[in-house]
């Protein structure tokens, strides 16, 4: 990635602030019962964490996909990311890829409700793990 120091710092601040931003934004659509939104609101709130994370220490995804390997490969084998978040997050893409993708699935409450807390602590840990390079 062709980035100046300078940019690499400006677009993870961004990254950051756009996942806080869109994590309290699921809580809005939470009680407004609109559960399909809030999966991907959720799912993109830890998306713009992992690729802050990838674009700060010089990793560069093309893909969700891709974002989710880089960040087994780079953070969960080397146990810098608890294998947990990991497995949180690619449910979260799961549940994202079949509600934006998927006709016949309902999104629950209950489907996200388990996942909140757990996607909060992966951007927490993220924003620590940035913080403290």
């Amino acid at each position: 990635m062709g980035l100046t120091s300078e940019e690499r710092t400006a677009i993870v601040r961004v990254r950051l602030g756009n996942a806080k931003k869109t994590f309290a934004e699921v809580s809005i659509l939470m009680n407004n019962a609109l559960w399909r939104t809030a999966a991907n609101r959720l799912y993109y709130a830890c998306f713009y964490a992992a690729s802050a994370l990838l674009i700060n220490d010089g990793h560069q995804a093309h893909t969700h996909n891709g974002v989710i390997s880089l960040l087994g490969m780079h953070y969960i084998s080397k146990k810098i990311i608890n294998e947990d978040l990991g497995d949180i997050y690619r449910k979260l893409f799961n549940l994202r890829q079949k509600g934006d993708y998927d006709d016949w699935t309902v999104v629950k409450e209950s489907d996200l409700l388990t996942l909140i807390e757990p996607a909060e602590q992966f951007i927490k840990t993220i924003e620590e793990l940035i913080t403290n390079k």
